[in-house]
């Protein structure tokens, strides 16, 4: 653990680089494990110095279609690449734990994890904690375990000088939330003060990924596109000379974005393996004349076994027979980005409702409901599927049971006691009808009565 002094000395005795790289606590951060130099380089790019701190990897790229898993710019990836290093990426978040202070000398306290007379953890999910009552740094934590074991006073308004025993605390524990089945590490672990003098304690999570189905990726000229499926290496294409595809491309992503540096990266970083320099892909020359034309990158590619187009004669990985075409294949910068399958799905069964309109939460982050909105609706009744649409929109949603009045139209209610309905406003229950409606509705009509207006349901037997 590092505490707030720990941090003055550290940062007296260290360099300024180094005291950030151990000090910093981003709310997120993406690091690539393997980042790598771009093969294809620019004078701009040299004079930013991207290519000094590399944010990618080069990835040998065929252009060509493959199954029906790359269309929309989907990519096909290679699963022994993927084995090997290839965009994997580790995902470091931050939470963050206040001991509030309530004056009086009353404030939230941290406690030790409670174990019974052999030592052994009465609650399981405590299993990460250290006995400081704050999770160890380097320690697994998994879905629901207690990473902070904050506790709170009941009462924060005693008479000062009264000595808080155990039996004036509950326990409010700060507990981590993240994907069943997934191995995350605790990276680091910071306490120090906020500007009111609290103590915030800082847990840095850290968690390994690498690419899955639907996790985005980019080349450098804004070709962006998710993985659209992971296929074994030995059902991939292989050239002549034994090399295989990291990706494959689909070729309809050229002509309508016409992203003409991408075919002379492709160009240029196949010319940069074989004769071992890295070429230069500024499309329109350069006056210091560093830009390499597509013709001399031709001239290397020909002058080492290649053909001056870049393409590759490649066989079938499937079958095994050569493929009818040529295909256009070569290293290409490509980069991970952030949105990640991981972060992203979500779905429900069941869960918690807003205690206003009994409608289930909104967001992923709350666990809420799939909605299922106007233009959705619009759908479901041009089709005629009007069971599905009441499914949706009442039982799936806020189902309640209103007590109506058939003669004024408005709401009553139902007496357990005398077990029969009754209207407020005709003062009987003689023309009671039960009828049910979302929660939202009916809270709509109290609303508007609460501001004079006043709905009033006809009511047809149905």
């Amino acid at each position: 653990m590092f505490s707030c002094l720990q941090c003055a000395m550290g940062k007296q005795a260290m360099g300024n680089i180094a005291y950030n790289q151990l000090f910093r606590a981003d709310s997120l951060l993406y690091l690539l494990v393997y980042a790598q130099r771009p093969l294809l380089t620019t004078k701009t790019i040299e004079l930013v110095g991207y290519d000094k701190l590399g944010a990618g990897q080069n990835a040998t790229v065929a252009v060509m279609s493959y199954s029906g898993y790359d269309i929309e710019d989907a990519i096909v990836m290679n699963k022994s690449s993927l084995d090997r290093g290839f965009g994997r990426c580790i995902a470091m978040k931050k939470y963050t734990v206040t001991s509030e202070k309530y004056g009086d000398g009353i404030s939230d306290r941290i406690a030790k994890p409670q174990r019974d007379r052999d030592g052994v953890l009465i609650k399981q999910n405590m299993r990460a904690l250290d006995e400081d009552g704050f999770v160890a740094p380097g320690q697994i934590i998994r879905n629901h375990d207690i990473y902070v074991n904050k506790q709170t006073p009941k009462v924060t308004n005693r008479t000062p000088g009264t000595a808080l025993t155990d039996r004036d605390y509950r326990d409010s524990p700060a507990v981590y939330k993240g994907v069943d089945g997934e191995t995350t590490v605790v990276d680091r672990v910071m306490l120090c003060s906020d500007t009111n003098d609290k103590l915030t304690i800082k847990c840095i999570i850290r968690h390994t990924r690498r690419p899955e189905v639907g996790d985005k990726f980019s080349s450098r000229h804004g070709q962006k596109g998710v993985c659209g499926t992971i296929v074994q290496q030995e059902d991939f294409p292989f050239s002549e000379k034994g090399i295989c595809p990291d990706l494959i491309m689909n070729p309809h992503g050229f002509p309508s974005r016409m992203t003409i540096g991408k075919m002379i990266e492709l160009l240029g970083g196949k010319a940069g393996v074989s004769c071992g320099r890295f070429h230069y892909g500024s499309i329109f020359g350069e006056p210091s004349g560093n830009a390499d034309k597509v013709e001399d990158i031709s001239h290397t590619l020909v002058k080492h076994g290649f053909s001056y187009s870049g393409k590759d004669f490649l066989y079938s990985g499937i079958l095994g027979h050569p493929l009818q075409a040529y295909v256009f294949m070569g290293p290409i910068y490509y980069q991970k980005l952030k949105h990640m399958v991981l972060d992203k799905m979500h779905a429900r069964a069941s869960g918690p409702r807003v205690l206003l309109t009994r409608q289930p939460t909104e967001g992923r982050s709350r666990d809420g409901g799939l909605r299922l909105g106007e233009m959705e609706r619009d759908c479901l009744i041009a089709y005629g599927a009007s069971m599905l649409i009441f499914e949706r929109l009442l039982l799936s949603s806020d189902p309640y049971q209103v007590q109506v009045c058939r003669k004024c139209g408005l709401l009553g209610y139902y007496n357990y006691k005398l077990k029969t309905s009754f209207c407020s406003m005709c003062k009987n229950g003689e023309n009671m009808a039960k009828m049910r409606m979302p929660y939202a509705c009916k809270l709509l009509f109290q609303e508007l009565q609460s501001m004079n207006v006043v709905p009033r349901l006809t009511l047809t037997e149905g």
